[in-house]
Parts: structure tokens; C-alpha cells; sequence
């Protein structure tokens, strides 16, 4: 008798999972429901089962959508630059920071980082306004803390900036310093 309750119980609630629905409104807002949408939605996507939909940039967690947009974060690297380049994406990957990532390849892109940290040198981060000349692990916390940014990745997120796959250094005439 258990038996035969406890499988009723299972297919009436594989029967009573319903579809989700998410979109954008007129205004903006991303809407999850489980009704469908208005006519003037946009972005409209159905889930099964109250599965979550795959995730994209708006899927961020509120304090790094925050983050990101009163802080922006870039990364400036040169080609020759390896182990500390790539100390300063794990370190913004490990933490959830989307970013941008500047290889230095003209020398506009040189001038630019010069005004911004007084030389030349790489790697070198921006958040927001504020900036810092090479990599220190304390140093990149400090800045990220201070912008506001999550102190570790939320689950199950993917590294969210860096140089996009296929990205190949041009030559450029002047090289940068790297430690």
C-alpha cells in the first residue's frame, strides 16, 4: 500500500512541474514566470521543469552586475608577459570578475598605459578609476574590495574575462616591460 502511494505521489508531481518562462520587459527587467509573456517582451525563453535557463552575461550575480558597471575592470598584458599575466586572470577568474583584457599591440595601446600607471609595464589593472602598476596578490584584492566585487566566484560560474580564444598578438614596434 506505501508502495503504491509513494509511486502516485512521484508521477503526480513529475505531472505538476511547469514550464518557466523568462524575458525582458519593456522597461528592462528580466521577469522569471510561470505564465507566459506579454506581447512586447523581449529575449522571451521557456525552461522545462523550472530548469533555469542557460546562463548569460545578465545571469551574473547582483553585486557583480553592480560591480561591473560602476567599476569596470581591464587587464593590460603584453605577449612576453606569462607567468604574472597569467597570475592576474586566475585571480580575476577565481573571483568572478568579469574583465576585459588589452594586450598591448600598437603603440597608442602603450601610450594609453602610460597615462594610466606612468610606464609602460604589464601586467597592470584598472577598476574603475583606480589602477595598479604589476601584479600583487594583495594589492588586486585590495582594488576589487574596494569596487565591491564578491571576494570568491559564485557557483558554478565560468571564467568571465581574458582574451578571447584565437586572439593573436600582432607585432607592434615597441615592447613592453614585463616582470
Amino acid at each position: 500500500m506505501r508502495f503504491l502511494l509513494v509511486l502516485c505521489l512521484a508521477l503526480m508531481s513529475a505531472v505538476a512541474s511547469a514550464q518557466a518562462y523568462r524575458w525582458v520587459d519593456p522597461s528592462g527587467r528580466v521577469i522569471i514566470s510561470d505564465t507566459p509573456p506579454p506581447g512586447k517582451a523581449k529575449d522571451v525563453s521557456r525552461t522545462a521543469g523550472g530548469q533555469a535557463a542557460p546562463s548569460n552575461e545578465d545571469d551574473l550575480p547582483f553585486a557583480v552586475r553592480r560591480a561591473r558597471e560602476n567599476f569596470p575592470v581591464i587587464l593590460y598584458t603584453a605577449a612576453d608577459c606569462t607567468a604574472d599575466c597569467q597570475q592576474a586572470r586566475d585571480l580575476l577568474n577565481n573571483r568572478g570578475v568579469p574583465f576585459a583584457e588589452k594586450m598591448l599591440q600598437k603603440a597608442e595601446d602603450a601610450t594609453e598605459l602610460r597615462a594610466l600607471v606612468g610606464d609602460v609595464f604589464v601586467p597592470s589593472l584598472k577598476v574603475g578609476s583606480q589602477s595598479y602598476r604589476g601584479f600583487q596578490n594583495t594589492a588586486y584584492h585590495n582594488l576589487l574590495d574596494l569596487a565591491g566585487y564578491p571576494r570568491t566566484a559564485a557557483y558554478g560560474s565560468k571564467p568571465s574575462g581574458g582574451l578571447q580564444p584565437g586572439a593573436a598578438p600582432k607585432e607592434s614596434g615597441e615592447t613592453p616591460s614585463a616582470n
